[in-house]
């Protein structure tokens, strides 16, 4: 029997992400092994140029960061755990979300890339950059950018 194809989910500490893991969850689990990856970002880039004593803070930003993670690594395992899904490999890996969802693309041989749209205006997504528009031009395989719905008013 072939080996199952990969899904890998991209997860931030935002609830974009989430509901694109739980939305991939509910609508296209069946036929993929699932990797679920955080990017942690570096102790460095999280404080830019901070300046003199810059490097003091360093070390409170990295236990900062630490933290963030391990809250996004068990959420997601508690969110698949709710859904039965108990198969799943949760990453977290340092380094900037497009990079490092791109080479987990290509570690794992994903067949899919699914991460969430935090829905900036054209102006914040160009000063942020978009990691699903980043990723939907340079992953090699199908990326799937979930949306959460508007809430009407």
């Amino acid at each position: 029997m072939a080996e199952k194809p990969v899904m890998v989910v991209g997860l931030d500490d935002s609830e974009h992400s989430f509901y694109a893991l739980e939305w991939s969850l509910e609508h296209l689990f069946g036929p993929f092994k699932l990797l679920i990856v955080h990017a942690k970002p570096t102790a460095t880039s999280a404080i830019g140029l901070a300046g003199p004593g810059g490097a003091d803070v360093l070390p409170y930003v990295e236990a900062d960061l630490r933290k963030i993670s391990s809250r996004v690594a068990e959420k997601a395992k508690h969110i698949c755990s709710a859904k039965s899904v108990n198969d799943v490999v949760v990453e977290v890996v340092e380094g900037d979300a497009r990079s490092v969802l791109c080479d987990a693309v290509e570690k794992h041989h994903a067949s899919l890339l699914v991460v969430g749209s935090h829905g900036y205006g054209v102006l914040k997504r160009t000063v942020l950059g978009s990691v699903s528009d980043y990723c939907a031009h340079h992953a090699h395989c199908s990326v799937m950018i979930v949306k959460r719905p508007k809430v009407k008013a």
